[in-house]
């Protein structure tokens, strides 16, 4: 919906400069960004599936904001550490110039605008699709919304916005508890975040190399510091599609089931899909989810063998085995 608001805040009042260049930060893969001058657009994003739509669509695609932009466009994200973040890099890259934010009532922008409006003049505004785009003069009044990765009490690197960035997660632990002691030479983590199952599931000393698979560029940068074995392997990508030099013994994961703040189990089946396409015909898959999530049939589809091996009220921990093709 970010394009159809775009479009309504163009001819409603918003103004983009007529030179200079303009950074859309945070912008969908799917993003139809047809009201921009592409010839002057750099997009940031930091996700590998949207990285790639970007790149295949043949727009200017980075990491990271490099040199002056006239304009900023940040595309809220759900969490707002790290929409708070994304808005002081947006602040940064466009001293002097305009700074544009857009995002859903379900990502908070609401609360966001309230937040803005202590620390800034808002010269615009407009409501569409359920959602907001606002518009304001950069301003350095954003300095201390920075973020970068941090260290937790525990050791362990986090950033902004990446799954369970406050701590080990309770599942993931649970999930590492249930684990035997044999998995195999070669293993994945699909949506292996900061690194919190890669560490315990390498205590085995027979694990030849282990694939840590994530999609948040982010996420995977912390994982890099926390995991210091040499056997780990890190793959900027989307597990859904990675491919691995060869096929795996076993596949451990806590599959996301989200998108946006609504829960979407379709997410986790696609990863039970991805992880009968990347094992080998006698491999395993051992997987932690929320009690409530219906895997139990994708799992039945895609594998010879599966049960529940463990869990409590909260989670469940499922073991399948020998994918069919």
């Amino acid at each position: 919906m970010s394009d159809t608001r775009l479009s309504f805040a163009l001819e409603g009042g918003l103004d983009l400069p007529s030179e200079g260049r303009i950074l859309l930060l945070g912008a969908p893969g799917d993003f139809d960004a047809s009201d921009l001058p592409r010839e002057r657009c750099t997009v940031v994003q930091r996700l590998a599936p949207d990285y790639a739509a970007w790149e295949r669509r043949g727009w200017t695609v980075a990491l990271a904001p490099e040199g002056e932009f006239a304009a900023a466009m940040v595309f809220l994200p759900r969490a707002r550490d790290r929409a708070e973040a994304w808005i002081a890099e947006a602040n940064a890259a466009a001293k002097g110039g305009l700074v544009i934010v857009d995002g859903q009532k379900t990502d908070g922008v609401d609360a966001c605008l309230k937040a803005l409006r202590k620390r800034t003049e808002i010269t615009g505004q407009v409501s569409k699709a359920h959602g907001k785009t606002i518009w304001f003069a950069a301003t350095d009044a954003f300095a201390d919304w920075a973020r970068g990765p941090a260290q937790l009490p525990g050791g362990q690197w986090t950033a902004p916005g990446v799954f369970s960035a406050d701590g080990p997660d309770p599942a993931s632990e649970a999930l590492l508890a249930a684990l035997p002691e044999k998995l195999g030479a070669n293993v994945a983590d699909l949506g292996a975040g900061w690194g919190g199952l890669a560490n315990g599931i390498l205590r085995r000393e027979k694990i030849a190399a282990l694939h840590l698979v994530e999609a948040d560029h982010d996420a995977l940068e912390c994982a890099r510091r926390n995991v210091t074995d040499p056997r780990a392997q890190f793959h900027w990508a989307d597990a859904l599609s990675w491919k691995p030099p060869a096929q795996l013994d076993a596949v451990i994961m806590n599959p996301p089931f989200h998108t946006g703040r609504k829960a979407e189990p379709s997410l986790g089946q696609a990863f039970i899909d991805a992880a009968a396409r990347v094992l080998k015909p006698s491999g395993q898959l051992w997987l932690v989810a929320n009690r409530h999530l219906p895997y139990e049939a994708r799992l039945a589809e895609r594998f010879r063998n599966s049960e529940e091996i463990a869990g409590d009220s909260r989670f469940k921990i499922l073991h399948a085995s020998r994918p069919g093709r």
